[in-house]
Formats: structure tokens, sequence, C-alpha cells
């Protein structure tokens, strides 16, 4: 089952599978139970000495979760430690760890800070004590405000932010109101999710028996224009559905972890559940499973759940899929080969949902709301 990720600029994901707490809009895996974690850091290092020397290099890594932030300062360093004994990292690598907002002592941060880290992503969901709540998080606006200027202080220049909307009480007047809270800091990037239900969470249980209202489309694009507007006008460039980054320093201020997901560049993961692309057709994924990823590993196998290898349709479509969600759309030549696609073409340009740039077709802020739709007119 080896799959070969080319020479190259390849991303590393590592996926920490816990949490002290669930939250109830969240579909990604993990777990509470935190004495498991000593085990899974072990078979990640064994895990990771499966494919030591199969890369040239990585220039991201990304820790996410889960809660990485839940891992002790000893247990992080442990963590990187087991990562540099089997691979090369670039000397620009862009380093990125997720923290919550009640994670974030100083005795933390210097740890990332020694760890060689230079990108946080700190989940604030909202600087409202009301908001917070609802979403069932552990922390309040104070402590989220703290956890951002505790990383400032730290010396950390490369900030995102994660706000989540729209939630109960959220208008017109006080969503605005929320994001100037984010724009005081000087962080580089925001991350505006939508709130989606997901059928097999507490709020998607919750929701099925009638006892969970929803904004409804109508409000979520409404704010999702406004959003776009807004943080537009302030400096934001608008590159991915649901991401943005400061103008003044654009290229720098993307994700380039991220970007490699939604660019089809190859990228290999790490931990219960994670996912790995080759960057050309073959998709392979984990167990979703602590025990099992541990039990596995323990035994010197690879704790794979399966495999795809993509054909030259489903390639295709994911361009198409991938490309709409972006600023940089997608190639011209990717899409002229449909049938009627040229009128096609034309008829969203004239409507405001499409524009070309040179060789690209890229999608207007409108045209960002039915992105999951244009694929399907061009396939």
């Amino acid at each position: 089952m080896k799959s070969r990720i080319p020479a190259g600029s390849a991303g590393l994901y590592v996926h920490i599978p816990f949490c002290v707490t669930k939250c109830p809009y969240c579909d990604f895996f993990s777990v509470t139970d935190l004495s498991l974690v000593d085990d899974f850091l072990e078979a990640l290092a064994r895990e990771a000495s499966l494919y030591a020397g199969r890369f040239k290099s990585f220039d991201t890594l990304y820790i996410g979760g889960g809660t990485p932030s839940v891992l002790s300062p000893g247990q992080m360093s442990r963590l990187f430690s087991s990562l540099r004994s089997c691979f090369r990292f670039d000397p620009s690598c862009e380093i990125t760890v997720e923290i919550n907002p009640d994670d974030a002592t100083r005795e933390r941060f210097r740890t990332l800070a020694a760890e060689g880290v230079n990108r946080l992503s700190i989940g604030v969901q909202s600087f409202r004590d009301k908001d917070l709540a609802f979403l069932k998080r552990r922390h309040n606006a104070a402590t989220a405000r703290r956890a951002i200027e505790g990383a400032l202080d730290a010396g950390f220049e490369d900030l995102s932010i994660d706000l989540m909307y729209p939630l109960p009480g959220q208008t017109k007047r006080s969503w605005p109101a929320l994001l100037e809270q984010a724009l005081a800091y000087p962080i580089s990037h925001l991350s505006c999710y939508q709130l989606t239900i997901e059928e097999r969470t507490p709020f998607g249980r919750m929701r099925g028996e009638g006892n969970l209202k929803t904004a409804g489309e109508g409000r979520e694009s409404e704010l999702f224009l406004l959003t776009s507007q807004f943080l537009e006008e302030r400096g934001f460039v608008h590159y991915e559905i649901s991401n943005y980054a400061r103008a003044t320093q654009a290229s720098d201020s993307f994700s380039r972890h991220n970007t490699k997901y939604w660019t089809r560049a190859p990228y290999l993961g790490l931990g219960p559940a994670a996912h790995s692309f080759d960057g050309r057709s073959a998709r392979w994924w984990n167990v979703r499973s602590v025990r099992e990823y541990c039990k596995t590993l323990k035994e010197g196998r690879y704790p794979r759940a399966g495999r795809e290898d993509l054909t030259a349709e489903q390639l295709h479509l994911e361009r198409l899929y991938l490309g709409f969600r972006t600023k940089i759309g997608v190639s011209r030549c990717d899409i002229e080969d449909s049938e009627n696609s040229g009128q096609t073409l034309q008829d969203l340009v004239d409507a405001g949902i499409l524009e070309i740039v040179e060789d690209r077709v890229a999608p207007t802020r409108k045209g960002y709301l039915i992105a999951d739709h244009l694929p399907l007119l061009f396939a």
C-alpha cells in the first residue's frame, strides 16, 4: 500500500484527535478520553517513521484537530521531536497550530515559539458571551481577547482567528460590530465559517427533534455578502469562500497549507481519520478510531481505512469544485470542452456570477453563493 507523493512542495497535516468536550456543531473526528494522549503520540511517531525518507521535504505543516492545544507543552515538544526525526522541513516552512483560547497560556506560547511555529489559528468563534454559550464553548469573550493579546505579546505576527455565523440574534448590525472587534487586532487572516448543522451531531439531533432553529438560507446569504463586502472594504482579500487575508501582505497571509487542498497539491496526513493525496489521482485515509490507530501501528502496519484512485472524469469535476471555491477560479480549458460551455459562461458573466481574468474563470462575490452548483454547469 505504498503511495508515493512526488518530490517538490508537499504539505504535512497532523490530526490531534482530542477535545476536553465535544462542541455540539462539530463533525470532525475527536474523542474526550485524554488518557489516550501518550499512547497516541507513540503511535504517531510510529506512523511518521513508516513514511520517513519518502519525501524530499515539506514546506507547510499544519497541526489541527480536535484540539491540538490540549497537549501539554512537554507533549507538544515530543510531537515536534518525532516529526523532525523523520522528515525535513524547508527553512521557510509555514508551521500552523490551532489553539483554543482557554488553552492560551504563556508557557504554551513559549513552547510553540521554541518549536518554530510561525502561524497560529485561534478558535475564537465569537466575541459575544451569548454566542459562545450557545455554541457550548469553554471560553468566554474576555478569554478570547486575552488569547489574542497573549499570542501577540509572545511575538506571533501571523495570526488567524475563526469566527462563526449566523448565530441566534446575529443581525446586519451586530455581526459587522463583531467583525470590527476582530479587526481591532493586527491579525493577518480571518476565517468566517457559516454554522452548518450535520445530522450526526448534537445540533443535528436537536434540529431533527424541532428543538433548534436555524437562520435559513436567506439570512446566511445576506450575512455572507455583507461579510465579504465589509472585509474587502477594510483591506482583506476574499480568496476562498470562508477565508480572508489582509491585502497589504496578501501573498504571505493566505493559508499556504490549506491552499494545497484547494489547488490539489500533494499532502500527507498523519493521525486518526487523516487524509492524504499524492498530487495526481490517489487519495487514502486513516481509521477513525484512536484505539484502532494505536493498535494497528503497534503491529507495524499502516493505519489506513481506505484508498481511491480518481478517474479522469472525477479529477476534472474535483478541479471544478475546488477551483470555484477560490478567487483564482479554474482554467478556461477545464470548462471549454463541455457542451454549450461558451454560452453558459457568457450567461454567468452577464449575470455577475463569474468573471474572466486572462485564462482563468473565477467566481464573483455573488458567485461564491452558488459555488457548489457551478461545476455541474460545466461537467
